[in-house]
């Protein structure tokens, strides 16, 4: 018996596999699918990787040409589906961009990402944070506070960073993996830490140390 398991077990095995990736790659969704139809705009030669992650808001998204979206990464316009937002494209999504397994795109006012953008795994960008000043009333219920989102064309946003409400970064960017942007990161620069503080940038002859440089708050 163990003999018989010893044979069927891997022979099953190796078919549940083989069907789970060609469902996978026959779930990705491209321009032509009729998921595709949802967004604002999805441009020629991008798709989603199957499974998704959650989302809604689709038509107030819009997606570039040659877009590569992993597995598991949200992408949302809103507080819910079928909102009605006041812009428009509350998410754009620049060309050739890459967006990396299992990240949230959470937008609610304005998030820009250029063109040539990747980002790691696990990334958290929103352009929305809970208000918090009124102390008679619990933080989830209190009127969110949105400032508009901007990551330069050609940035690299590492595994597991997290981009606030009000963050630009500017293009040619690296964020370091698990930083918290919060504020303005100049072009042509890297990035670490909680807050992302400053610590190289090109000086148009050179990448050079940057000492005690932090974001700009607002």
């Amino acid at each position: 018996m163990s003999s018989f398991y010893g044979f069927v077990r891997p022979l099953i095995g190796g078919i549940v596999r083989t069907t789970s990736e060609l469902f996978t790659r026959m779930a990705v969704i491209g321009p032509k699918d009729i998921r595709a139809k949802r967004f604002g705009k999805f441009g020629q030669g991008s798709s989603i990787s199957w499974p998704t992650g959650s989302g809604f808001g689709e038509k107030w998204i819009w997606i570039g040409k040659d877009v590569l979206i992993a597995a598991h990464v949200t992408l949302s316009a809103g507080m819910g589906p079928g909102q009605e937002m006041v812009t428009n494209p509350v998410v754009r999504i620049g060309d050739r961009c890459l967006i990396g397994r299992g990240t949230s795109i959470i937008g609610h006012l304005a998030i820009e990402i250029g063109s040539d953008v990747f980002t790691g795994m696990n990334v958290y960008i929103t352009d929305q944070n809970h208000g918090y000043k009124e102390l008679d009333i619990p933080i989830g219920k209190q009127l969110p506070n949105e400032q508009a989102v901007e990551i330069g064309k050609g940035s690299w946003i590492g595994s597991g960073a997290i981009i606030l409400p009000g963050s630009k970064i500017g293009e040619h960017v690296v964020i370091g993996a698990n930083s918290v942007v919060t504020g303005e990161i100049p072009s042509h620069s890297v990035a670490v830490g909680s807050p992302a503080r400053v610590v190289r940038q090109y000086d148009g002859n050179s990448w050079e140390r940057v000492k005690n440089e932090g974001p700009t708050f607002k």
